[in-house]
């Protein structure tokens, strides 16, 4: 498609009406981005929710966006869309229709970014521009070493201070073969996170 082209516009796959809760999943580039079909399918079993994914790039590396039965955004999807000034665009929308945001993975780099007020990507634009009164829950995943930079838990402490909701990481053997903290909550963890925050749906 050409740059401008609307013909596959991501706009009309946002619309907000009905009564269905919808929960925006944001993955990053962290190797517990391969557990994204699961969290997804997870979630569409949850009764009166709807589910889309927006993606960085480095994370679409680690799982196939075939294997994810929802719509996923990508960084092309924001300049695709727009041509010209009365065009939407695609963050603030995704910004709209979500009533929940889950980064899921959230790795270091990512981490550091929402941290600083960095939006150089779709996702990052979209944490920028989000709705503190809506729930935002991280879930951090990094090697041990990564996380127990003192850095980390200052960053930690920040999103923490924007209201933000942590999915504590676990003590756990890595995919790079290292054993301790920094591994991602377990999806079935997450999911529960998510049911506490969602309204009175027929969980």
């Amino acid at each position: 498609m050409e740059r401008g082209s609307c013909a596959m516009s991501p706009v009309p796959d946002l619309s907000v009406s009905g009564s269905r809760y919808r929960v925006l999943v944001g993955v990053t580039g962290s190797v517990a981005a391969l557990k994204l079909p699961s969290l997804v399918s997870q979630l569409l079993q949850t009764p009166g929710i709807d589910v889309r994914v927006v993606t960085t790039e480095r994370a679409t590396h680690f799982y196939n966006t075939a294997d994810v039965p929802v719509h996923v955004y990508r960084d092309q999807d924001e300049w695709e869309m727009w041509s010209a000034r009365s065009d939407p665009v695609l963050h603030i929308e995704l910004r709209r229709w979500a009533n929940m945001l889950v980064i899921a993975p959230l790795d270091a780099n990512t981490l550091g970014k929402i941290a600083s007020g960095i939006c150089d990507n779709l996702l990052t634009c979209v944490v920028r521009a989000w709705d503190t009164s809506r729930p935002l829950l991280f879930c951090p995943a990094m090697n041990t070493a990564m996380w127990q930079h003192p850095i980390t838990s200052q960053q930690v402490a920040t999103l923490q201070g924007f209201g933000y909701v942590e999915v504590p990481c676990i003590t756990k053997k890595l995919v790079c073969g290292d054993e301790g903290k920094g591994a991602m909550a377990e999806v079935s963890t997450i999911v529960e996170t998510i049911h506490q925050y969602l309204p009175n749906l027929a969980i």
